[in-house]
């Protein structure tokens, strides 16, 4: 309840005895003289919350406002008189316009926790102990690996700089349980610290340039809780899909389930995180992080999957390609044949019967022969396709299917040698991505702090 102008100068025409009453030339509206310094002083009680969300933090603190004010004085012998709260609608009080403001409710218990006081040496100061929720513009692309800085400007609205200017004061410090300075406040998530800029901050707006104190709010995390909830869960998937690779591929229901029970869990995981974490207008640090060990395990399963097809070709269509390059080597082979059997039509055929049937017998040049062959068709791996004689045309063609059909038998190798490649590979381009992935966004992270 406001009492009236009347009701206020009748508390105050008595303190003490003494006789107190404003001057009669006073007047509210103007400033005690030109250049008046405003001095802030702001003690942190209590961080009440975080609001990710709504880009908002909660505070308890005590803010005490004071200026010289020569027009005023104290009865003698008293160092300070308070006056009722109430008075200060009688003098002037800087309008004070403290910026990213959103809620402000003075705390009161009996009474509001406010005072006002006028000391001997002509200095009003006013102290209020209140709840204040400020607005905070963050950025969660780094996230966990972000810091947010908060700047609160406390300024006046109509008073330029040629009028009223506005510097820090240290005021009492408030102290812990433990008998030391609040200079910082730990949160479940957050590690909050507070830091009086000294330097003169200036802010353009209205009719000219404005003097304003800065209070600088530092908001790091505590990244101990993300590295054993996140970070170490998804790396042991990554390392757990790489035993995969050490199981035999004909063992197909237990290789497959490791695969696909692993891949479900990080992508389960990247659900959750990306909804209990902040939004961003970009992917945010630690999601890529979970995008990538996504993608390592599913290389994993497609290696499988490439695998399975290398063994299922090699047993099927074992048999049609060693008719195709028997084929071959018959076509390679065909002048030869010619030439021998032009030969042997003018040599005579030397023989002994044996009962009753004549068996010819065989020169060096026909065995030599046979066993060509019979090493070229034996041979189901070497690359006859390669030489056939006059297929100019389609030799690239012909060479791509080659190289097509090594790789394939050698993922479908029964030694495994495709998975002996993965098991080797696999772990050094994921220690290679973790060493890119930290050194990149911690040096991302210490180039946004401000200096």
């Amino acid at each position: 309840m406001l009492f009236s102008y009347p009701a206020v100068m009748s508390q105050i025409l008595y303190i003490d005895q003494y006789a107190y009453q404003l001057p009669t030339n006073y007047s509210r509206n103007i400033p005690p003289g030109k250049n008046t310094t405003v001095y802030i002083g702001v003690n942190v009680n209590r961080v009440s919350g975080v609001d990710e969300n709504k880009e908002e933090i909660t505070l308890d603190v005590f803010l005490q406002v004071s200026w010289e004010e020569t027009r005023l004085k104290v009865p003698p012998g008293m160092p300070y008189i308070d006056l009722p709260w109430e008075f200060r609608q009688l003098i002037w009080t800087p309008d004070l316009y403290i910026w990213q403001l959103q809620t402000m409710r003075i705390l009161s218990v009996l009474q509001e926790m406010a005072s006002l006081r006028l000391y001997a040496n002509r200095t009003v100061s006013v102290s209020i102990g209140a709840t204040i929720t400020i607005k905070c513009e963050m950025n969660f692309v780094l996230y966990p690996l972000d810091v947010q800085n908060c700047a609160i400007d406390f300024s006046s609205y109509k008073y330029t700089r040629e009028d009223v200017r506005f510097e820090w004061r240290e005021v009492a410090p408030w102290f812990g349980l433990a008998g030391e300075q609040r200079r910082e406040f730990r949160l479940p998530k957050y590690v909050v610290t507070f830091v009086t800029d000294k330097s003169k901050h200036i802010r353009n707006f209205g009719e000219g340039e404005h003097s304003a104190a800065r209070l600088q709010i530092k908001l790091s995390r505590e990244l101990r809780g993300y590295l054993l909830e996140s970070y170490l869960p998804s790396s042991l998937f990554v390392i757990i899909s790489w035993g995969s690779f050490c199981v035999i591929p004909e063992i197909v229901p237990g290789r497959m389930v490791l695969l696909v029970t692993t891949l479900l869990s990080l992508v389960t995981m990247f659900d959750t995180v990306s909804t209990n974490s902040p939004d961003a207008l970009e992917l945010k640090c630690i999601e890529v992080w979970l995008i990538s060990c996504t993608i390592f395990v599913f290389l994993a399963l497609l290696e499988y999957f490439v695998v399975l097809f290398g063994i299922r070709y090699d047993k099927s269509w074992s048999r049609r390609r060693q008719d195709l390059r028997r084929a071959a080597s018959a076509v390679q082979l065909a002048p030869t044949l010619h030439i021998n059997h032009t030969q042997r039509l003018s040599t005579p055929v030397s023989g002994t019967p044996q009962g009753g049937v004549f068996s010819p017998q065989l020169s060096v040049e026909d065995e030599g022969l046979k066993q060509q062959f019979s090493h070229q068709t034996i041979q189901r791996d070497s690359p006859i396709l390669d030489t056939i004689p006059g297929d100019t045309s389609g030799s690239f063609l012909v060479r791509f299917a080659a190289m097509a059909d090594r790789g394939v038998m050698f993922c479908g190798a029964q030694h495994g040698a495709l998975d002996k490649f993965a098991l080797m590979v696999f772990p050094i381009c994921f220690f290679l991505f973790t060493i890119i992935y930290w050194t990149t966004y911690l040096s991302e992270a210490h180039r946004a702090m401000p200096d």
